[in-house]
């Protein structure tokens, strides 16, 4: 009896684990059905290493993310110098999605930036970020890997993706 309640109790610490982490995460801006808009960057930047943020623009608040806190977290090669608006802040050449839309709520302007985030150019990092226009919200997305979208394009398919979303 004891060997069948072990499982059950680890099954139900899971389980409570996953409801927690849940009830920490955001869910999506407010009147906007988050299937939709999760299905809708899906389509648009979908990826195992891709990551979007949307932020109100002011208070800063964290409404909406696309993928895992550990697909977000990670610092990547910010672009600078290979286009213009790197993220203030980024240090070491390297910045965080954190950093960059941090840097989009404090000045407002939009990004659009890709480079090499491998030495042999086997993989690719694209940064995109900006206002969601009249809605009060700014954005933050990030694609990493050997087919990620250049910073430019990522904003374009973005702003279709939001607009099929309702936002």
């Amino acid at each position: 009896m004891r060997m069948v309640m072990r499982p059950l109790a680890a099954a139900s610490a899971l389980v409570l684990l996953a409801l927690g982490a849940a009830a920490c995460s955001p869910g999506a801006p407010k009147g906007v059905d988050k299937d939709t808009l999760d299905a809708a960057v899906s389509r648009a930047i979908g990826d195992p290493s891709s990551c979007l943020l949307i932020a109100e623009q002011a208070s800063g608040k964290l409404v909406y993310r696309y993928n895992s806190h550990t697909a977000c977290a990670r610092p990547l090669p910010a672009c600078a110098g290979t286009g213009t608006g790197a993220a203030a802040g980024s240090a070491n050449g390297l910045q965080t999605i954190d950093q960059l839309l941090k840097a989009t709520l404090k000045d407002g302007q939009p990004r659009a930036l890709s480079c090499n985030s491998a030495a042999d150019a086997s993989r690719g990092v694209g940064w995109a970020s900006g206002p969601i226009p009249g809605k009060g919200l700014v954005y933050a997305a990030m694609m990493e890997g050997d087919r990620a979208f250049p910073g430019r394009m990522m904003a374009d398919r973005l702003s279709r993706a939001f607009k099929d979303a309702g936002l």
